[in-house]
């Protein structure tokens, strides 16, 4: 008894609309008369279109059945479509193949973002702004070599390697010291308000917790010494005091009795 699987059967090209549609697709193309070819598209098309009536708030609703159609034949059929009739490649098309970056770093723990900035540096004339480039360009290196090594360094051998990327054109004193950039912290006059609002915050929480502590004591220590009173006077109301004078004073009254 042979089974019919899936595994089987012919893959499905557009599994949407099911086996039943193309293997109805697959008769089509078999058929030798035109015009019965013609007739059986089209209903072939009117189902396909009620299987999937999400597409019919597509503007050329019927133009993309067709498509369809020729893509579940695998482009065999051979009908009169009332629109052009696609083909393999306009179907199946390769992506264009993406450049990779091929660039080539001198110092890989600066990047190629430093370079950049160093050759926008050098096409600046005015010296003034050339200089604070420059300085700003030294800067943004001391923090890329912090970033990608553990070990510090020192703003001279940031100087030489910024001299030694821009072919001389760039150059600071050797007595410039360097700013390690952090963009992760905020500005020093943010960072002041920051602990200001922080500070005050703190100290709102803490008045209101401190106003609220003492009353809470003193009403639980009024609660806890009242039920200890209650308990004291309970249990020798009920066992303690009250029996014990009561037996001394029959035992006064017994020995007054033995000497008479």
């Amino acid at each position: 008894m042979n089974f019919d699987y899936n595994s089987t059967r012919s893959k499905l090209i557009l599994a949407e609309y099911g086996r039943n549609v193309q293997n109805m697709v697959d008769y089509i193309c078999t058929v030798p008369e035109r015009e019965e070819r013609n007739r059986l598209a089209q209903v072939v098309i009117d189902m396909m279109g009620v299987l999937n009536p999400h597409l019919r708030d597509v503007s050329d609703f019927k133009h993309k059945l067709w498509d369809h159609l020729y893509i579940i034949s695998d482009f065999k059929i051979d009908v009169d479509s009332p629109f052009p009739i696609p083909k393999r490649e306009d179907i199946y098309h390769k992506p264009e193949t993406l450049p990779y970056p091929q660039h080539k770093i001198r110092f890989k723990h600066y990047g190629h973002i430093v370079e950049d900035m160093i050759k926008k540096a050098i096409s600046v004339t005015n010296e003034d702004t050339r200089s604070k480039l420059t300085l700003g360009v030294a800067n943004f290196m001391k923090m890329a070599y912090s970033t990608w090594n553990k070990d510090s360094v020192s703003d001279l051998q940031i100087l030489e390697d910024l001299k030694e990327l821009s072919n001389g054109q760039l150059s600071l004193p050797a007595d410039t010291v360097l700013t390690k950039l952090d963009f992760r912290t905020p500005p020093p006059g943010n960072r002041a308000k920051t602990n200001q609002t922080s500070s005050s915050n703190n100290n709102q929480k803490t008045t209101q917790f401190n106003s609220k502590r003492p009353s809470n004591n003193n009403n639980r220590g009024s609660n806890n010494q009242g039920d200890k009173r209650k308990s004291y006077s309970n249990n020798n109301n009920n066992s303690g005091g009250g029996g014990y004078k009561k037996s001394y004073q029959s035992n006064n009254n017994s020995n007054s009795n033995y000497k008479k």
